[in-house]
Parts: structure tokens; sequence; C-alpha cells
């Protein structure tokens, strides 16, 4: 059996200690209780503060949980929370359009997608439930670079690829991109990722009103445009499926 990494045990159980009991301890305090040294706690605090799970009062030095495992932590519920409240309504997508549904989020400068509903067919097809898709040229990227400034963000320091020769790689008409999927609601991927194959997808917001992820229909060019457009009755669908999910979350005026 592998051995555990003992500087990781030991940072996890100055997580939990730091989560129960007082909110704030010292650095003695918790050398002291997890029974370390004091140069090996305080390198171990120093490197969680750097990273964002544990903060430092500056008055009177001691130690307490940071901002990051909190964001971490709504992240985890907000993603199970956002598949829970999508099932009924991206199954019924995928019956209506005939096509593949995706549901997506932000995930390390990508898309990662966290549902996925099969082409109602016969056809043999691959579940891509932790695929990752791009940011620059899924339809479900550039949603979230829309709509969410995080993805904005991130989208603009990665490099952006081309992966057909309809990709868009360059800043302004990227940009250009954007400002479009904003005005119209809704965001296309027509051969931009991959060759032969087309996608909608359209924002889900909170009830906060922030955007935490996207939904898609994709598939066939054939099958999901019309003379090199997507099929206005498969935007509509997606842009009310995406409507609903977001009515589940507690988002209005959606």
């Amino acid at each position: 059996m592998a051995k555990n990494i003992q500087s990781l045990e030991r940072a996890a159980a100055m997580l939990r200690l730091l989560a129960g009991g007082e909110r704030r301890l010292g650095l003695s305090d918790i050398a002291s209780s997890l029974d370390l040294a004091k140069g090996t706690a305080h390198g171990i605090l120093r490197t969680l503060q750097h990273e964002g799970f544990v903060e430092q009062d500056a008055a009177s030095g001691r130690y307490q949980l940071g901002a990051e495992l909190l964001r971490l932590g709504n992240s985890y519920l907000d993603v199970h929370e956002l598949r829970a409240r999508a099932l009924v309504w991206t199954d019924d997508l995928a019956r209506s359009s005939g096509e593949s549904v995706y549901l997506g989020v932000l995930h390390q400068h990508g898309v990662l997608v966290v549902h996925h509903v099969f082409r109602p067919d016969d056809s043999r097809q691959v579940l891509e439930v932790g695929a990752m898709q791009p940011l620059h040229s899924s339809a479900l990227g550039k949603v979230l670079s829309a709509f969410d400034p995080v993805a904005h963000s991130e989208v603009l320091e990665t490099e952006r690829k081309s992966f057909t020769p309809r990709t868009v790689s360059d800043l302004t008409e990227f940009e250009s991109v954007l400002d479009l999927t904003r005005a119209r609601g809704w965001g296309s991927d027509i051969e931009e990722t991959w060759e032969g194959v087309a996608s909608v997808a359209a924002p889900i917001h909170d009830r906060r009103r922030m955007p935490v992820g996207a939904i898609a229909v994709t598939g066939a060019v054939e099958r999901v445009c019309t003379d090199g457009e997507l099929r206005p009755e498969l935007i509509a669908a997606v842009r009310d499926c995406a409507r609903s999910v977001s009515r589940d979350l507690g988002a209005s005026r959606f």
C-alpha cells in the first residue's frame, strides 16, 4: 500500500483543527495541539496562507480558515445543486431537440462538462461527463466568457488555439463575438471546435443573478443548422431550458 504524504496529512489536520473549537488559534496552540515543532507548523501555515486556505489576523497574529476554502466548498455545492436542478430540463431538451445536451461550468481555464444527456437515438455514443471544452471556441465557453467576469479574465490569459479554420483567435474579433453573445443572450459554435459539429448554448444564473453554468445542444451541422445558420427553434429551446434551470435555482426574471 502506498504511504500517505506526511505534510499533506499535517495540513489536513491543521485545517480540521481550525474548523472546530475556537475561531482563531495562535501558532503555539496549533503546534501543541498537533504535536508539531513550531517551525514545522509555521511552514505549513505559511503555505496554506499563501494558497488562501488560511488567514492570519494582523492584530493578534492568530490564524483562521481562509476564504478560498469557502469558495471551494460553495463551488462543490453549486455544481451538485446545478446538476440536480438541471436533470429533468436537460432530459426534456434532448428529447425535444433530438440532439445531445451538455451542462458545463467554469473550471481551470476551460469548461468542465458536469452532465451529458445522449442524443435520443440508437447510435453509439460516449459519455463526456468530466471532459473539458475550450472557453474561446465552444458555445458553452463563449457563453461563460461573455457573462462570467472570471471566465472572461481567464480566456484572455490563455492561448486561443485555432482548432479549425473557423476558430476565432484574434482578441479584437473574439471580444466582438462576446459582445454579440451578451446582446442576444446565447452563444454559438459552428465548426469552430470540431469539424462537422455545431452547438448553441445559453447561460444559467443563480438567485444572486450570477452565471453559474451553461447549457448547450450539440450535433452534426446538417441537423443543427439550416443554410449555415443555427435553427431558430433550437436556439429558443436552449434558452427556455436555461431559463427554467435558472428559475429553479432561485433566479428571477428569466
